[in-house]
């Protein structure tokens, strides 16, 4: 016989970055395990140093981030633990994005404008990171930008099983708040039971951000309920308007339903003014009460991580979570 063969089991570690370990707790808290001790903390410099204080030789590492305000600082703060992990012979590394940052810019628009999502992958991978997790990406090629297996998870059964609760499907319409979201409306529309679907002319100045203009409803709204489906929610700009513009086409009321809140600037402001009946995210990010408003409504997304997670240790199947349905 060559070779040395010991027996051993499998081992699971989680351990989270200081951006929501709210969430990390939740996952852990879901699978029954405690969160890796972690030493996190910044020099008077601001660079970051991060220590396990356990050993995750041999060990499969889940390594969880969001990423928001300040974006650059948490994806530094990823990046180190991933480098720490790595060099503490973790046996994988897999970085749980929840919420994938600088997801927008998968694309060139113009001339001499970077395609920052792809270097995100870029900069995990060359940290020492072999696979990456995340939900709802905002463009599904997303998944090719990184060298090895990205599990790109699904929010919308869990925003679905709520919002069919809180409408009629008979008398309800799902909106796309512009017209790349079809695809994502059409499958909201078969999960709500055949719900049928309308989309908003959006027009977009692509020289400035976070800036679009909702011009008309195309599709039967009056009378109705309408659902507005989207990935994320910054500064509400789109959905605002959306929502603006469904309200007078005649629709009865509207429910808003996204996976990312990420609720920048005058957000709250102009959900709260926008005349919507309810606004229903995931925890994929903080919310913090500066951005609670009485329309909020936040559901848990530690569930559907906690699940893929397990799967992944397991070498099973994380398609299978979510009825072997694939994204468009």
């Amino acid at each position: 016989m060559t070779g040395i063969h010991v027996s051993g089991e499998k081992h699971l570690v989680i351990t989270t970055g200081r951006a929501h370990p709210q969430l990390a707790q939740a996952v852990a808290k879901e699978l029954d395990i405690d969160l890796l001790p972690t030493t996190i903390y910044n020099f008077a410099n601001s660079e970051i140093y991060v220590c396990y204080d356990e050993s995750v030789r041999g060990s499969d590492v889940f390594i969880m981030q969001s990423v928001l305000d300040p974006v650059n600082e948490w994806i530094m703060e990823a990046l180190i633990m991933v480098d720490a992990a790595k060099r503490a012979s973790a046996k994988r590394i897999t970085v749980v994005l929840p919420a994938y940052p600088y997801s927008r810019q998968d694309k060139k628009h113009k001339g001499r404008e970077p395609i920052s999502a792809r270097l995100m992958a870029q900069l995990f991978k060359a940290a020492g990171a072999d696979r990456i997790m995340s939900v709802d990406l905002h463009a599904s090629q997303t998944q090719g930008f990184f060298d090895g297996p990205v599990d790109h998870l699904w929010g919308m059964p869990t925003l679905v099983k709520y919002v069919r609760t809180r409408i009629d499907p008979t008398n309800s319409v799902v909106v796309s708040p512009d017209a790349g979201r079809i695809k994502v409306a059409e499958q909201w529309g078969k999960r709500l039971g055949g719900v049928p679907l309308a989309f908003v002319h959006k027009t977009r100045d692509i020289t400035q951000p976070n800036q679009a203009v909702a011009n008309r409803v195309v599709g039967d709204v009056t009378g109705r309920t309408a659902v507005i489906v989207d990935d994320l929610i910054d500064t509400a700009g789109t959905i605002a308007g959306a929502v603006r513009v469904v309200l007078e086409a005649g629709a009865k009321d509207v429910i808003v339903a996204a996976t990312h809140g990420v609720l920048s600037g005058p957000a709250i402001k102009r959900l709260t003014e926008s005349g919507l009946r309810e606004l229903v995210v995931t925890d994929t990010l903080p919310i913090g009460p500066e951005k609670q408003f009485p329309e909020l409504t936040v559901l848990p997304i530690a569930p559907v991580l906690a699940g893929a997670i397990k799967a992944v240790f397991n070498d099973g199947s994380v398609t299978e979570l979510f009825d072997g349905e694939i994204q468009s």
